[in-house]
């Protein structure tokens, strides 16, 4: 009925062991969530709702009814809804649907045709 637990896995705290990190790893944030401040990932975050804040990870994708006000700072950002701020990016991709208002740095610039952009863009020096 009652089984002694194997210690040897467990940190010297008794706790159970965490999960590794992974750099793999893709959070989605859904069309009725709204978040207020700083958001970090080691990975991709999919935004469809709506951020008021800063935004650091490895890729960034405002979706189609995403909205972003604040800061970006991903290696590759696309943006297919709404993004008002600022941005760091090493690719940063402006879809058709696209409304940014936004200073951008980056190294490398996709603008399709119907994206509607507002700003001061400014390639980053290699």
């Amino acid at each position: 009925m009652f089984n002694k637990t194997d210690q040897t896995n467990l940190p010297a705290s008794g706790a159970a062991p965490s999960p590794a990190r992974s750099s793999n790893a893709k959070s989605i944030l859904a069309s009725d969530l709204k978040i207020t401040g700083e958001i970090t990932s080691q990975g991709d975050i999919e935004m469809m709702g709506e951020v008021d804040g800063n935004v650091a990870a490895r890729s960034v994708v405002i979706g189609s009814e995403g909205r972003m006000n604040g800061t970006v700072r991903a290696e590759t950002i696309e943006v297919k809804g709404k993004l008002d701020g600022q941005v760091a990016a090493g690719n940063f991709t402006l879809r058709a649907a696209a409304q940014v208002a936004a200073d951008v740095a980056y190294r490398t610039l996709i603008i399709e045709s119907g994206a509607q952009i507002e700003g001061r863009f400014s390639k980053a020096k290699s």
